[in-house]
């Protein structure tokens, strides 16, 4: 039963990081800006390379929980190896709100005053919210592997 359990949550991880894919695929050609421009002109806009560019941490982070997953499979959930992956998730997490916010104070200066950014900002708002919440859940949960794996060292050396 457990190993049918990590096997979803390594098949939702990888359905996420596809999810995610498509919407950077799909997004500028249905964006505003993308409306007078050509396909090639469409992708190396500066805010849809920034977009592509900040992307970068979102799939080492998936791919990091994909990794953390496959250890918790192998029963070393208490292992070096997946605090350092939890460490990595941290850190990218913590990457990824610092360029989103980047990101929204670049619109929200740079903008067309023509344009509102509202929405974006929003969008801006809650993924760097939900980005600090992954970041402090993994601090968290990596202050307890840790606690754990110290304790499962002392015991082993008392043996």
């Amino acid at each position: 039963m457990k190993r049918i359990s990590i096997v979803f949550l390594q098949t939702a991880v990888v359905l996420i990081g596809i999810v995610a894919l498509a919407m950077l695929i799909r997004f500028p050609l249905t964006e505003g800006r993308a409306t007078n421009l050509d396909l090639l002109s469409i992708y190396f806009d500066k805010v849809i390379l920034y977009g592509y560019a900040t992307s970068i941490a979102f799939f080492v982070a998936l791919y990091k929980a994909f990794k953390l997953l496959g250890y918790i499979g192998q029963n070393q959930a208490f292992s070096t190896n997946a605090i350092q992956t939890l460490k990595s998730i941290k850190y990218c997490a913590i990457v990824l709100s610092i360029l989103i916010v980047i990101g929204g104070v670049y619109i929200k200066i740079f903008h067309d005053k023509d344009d509102d950014p509202a929405g974006f900002l929003a969008i801006c708002i809650v993924t760097t919210f939900a980005s600090i919440v992954v970041a402090t859940a993994a601090a968290i949960f990596e202050k307890i592997l840790q606690n754990a794996f110290d304790m499962k060292l002392e015991n082993d050396l008392t043996i």
